[in-house]
């Protein structure tokens, strides 16, 4: 009986994490979309790019979602299971309490083994993919000529460049150039112009002919107006860096023979994450537990303010680790000492709490 209650506890649990987690997911997979988008329209990234970052994007994102979903899940598994009076007959039945972490401890082991890997390998290998690709695609769109009926950016620099058409010698037609110097907006319109690039790539040449060019500030009612023949402007393209420098891309095994203050918060960090997965499943079981007529949500935003103070503390601890503040051996286990400690209280607590009011109870008896 106890196996077949276990595989359907278990069963329940497993969806309502799988449901809760493709959720959050798809939700923070939105937002990266958005950016992914709005820095391939700016910085003209290739379209075969643009997926590839969605991608590393969700793998990033599975470290972040997947504790606060395995502690949704299992509270609202078995918030229902309570809810329903479910676990209320099991107990009747002769199973004991202890039985109820059997299904959600297994989910635990799972995923923490899941988050283990993804966040000692596959997640800094993610960032590092993500980091190159982004810097070759900004380098590819820099370095690309300029397309008719698009504007067109050179990373930071502040030239705008819109070209109409490309007549047949190559050279482009009804062009249009803005840019800024010393807070005076330069506004030229030309008939032609040619696009060149120069050794290394890092400079380009824009030769504007026949035109004319507006000058002024803007909020100022004086503006120049020259008209040229020829009008040549150069654009210096900022240096990409091609070395990946992101702390949260560096390999394990860099973090582990390191001895600098914030590798070493970096590799605390990457520890914390699946240790949080069996501490936040410690703590789920009992949080869950609902009082008579209670719905089954009761416990919704108590879940979600255990896992906002967790992840609050886990951030603030990496944070002291790097400034020194804090001893790096302590590292970040005395977070999850205080969350298991209170994951215990809850457990043993109405336990205690029952055995003192009924040894008062005794003790009057007898008195009496």
């Amino acid at each position: 009986m106890r196996r077949i209650l276990d595989r359907y506890i278990l069963k329940e649990v497993v969806l309502t994490w799988l449901a809760v987690t493709g959720v959050l997911l798809v939700i923070l997979l939105t937002n990266t979309l958005a950016r992914v988008l709005q820095r391939a329209a700016e910085n003209q990234y290739p379209q075969d790019v643009v997926l590839e970052l969605i991608g590393l994007g969700a793998l990033q994102y599975l470290t972040i979602v997947m504790p606060v979903g395995l502690l949704l899940g299992v509270v609202l598994a078995y918030g229902r299971l309570y809810h329903e009076s479910e676990i209320a007959a099991a107990l009747a039945c002769g199973v004991g309490p202890s039985s109820l972490y059997v299904p959600a401890t297994l989910l635990a082991v799972g995923v923490t083994a899941l988050m283990a890997w993804l966040t000692f390998f596959v997640a800094p290998q993610a960032t590092a993919r993500t980091l190159s690709l982004r810097s070759a695609a900004l380098q590819a769109g820099q370095f690309a000529p300029i397309a008719p009926g698009r504007f067109r950016t050179f990373g930071g620099s502040d030239v705008v460049v819109y070209a109409e058409g490309v007549n047949g010698d190559g050279t482009l037609s009804n062009v249009f150039v803005e840019r800024e110097r010393d807070g005076v907006v330069e506004v030229a319109l030309a008939q032609r112009a040619r696009h060149t690039v120069g050794p290394g790539g890092m400079t380009h040449t824009i030769t504007l002919y026949d035109g004319e060019r507006f000058e002024g500030r803007p909020g100022s009612p004086r503006f120049r107006i020259i008209r040229f023949a020829e009008n040549t402007i150069p654009v210096e393209v900022p240096k990409v860096a091609d070395a990946i420098t992101s702390l949260e891309a560096a390999p394990t095994r860099e973090l582990l023979a390191s001895g600098d203050l914030e590798k070493r918060a970096e590799l605390h960090w990457r520890v914390a994450m699946p240790v949080m997965c069996i501490v936040l499943t410690l703590l789920a079981v009992p949080l869950s537990r609902l009082r008579p007529r209670e719905g089954r949500y009761a416990r919704f935003l108590q879940a979600v303010l255990v896992y906002f103070v967790y992840s609050t503390f886990l951030t603030a601890g990496k944070v002291w680790i790097e400034r020194g503040v804090m001893p790096e051996f302590l590292g970040l286990w005395w977070v999850h000492v205080v969350v298991a400690a209170l994951a215990l209280a809850y457990i043993f607590g109405p336990q205690l709490i029952a055995r003192l009011r009924y040894r008062g109870v005794r003790t009057q008896e007898a008195a009496a």
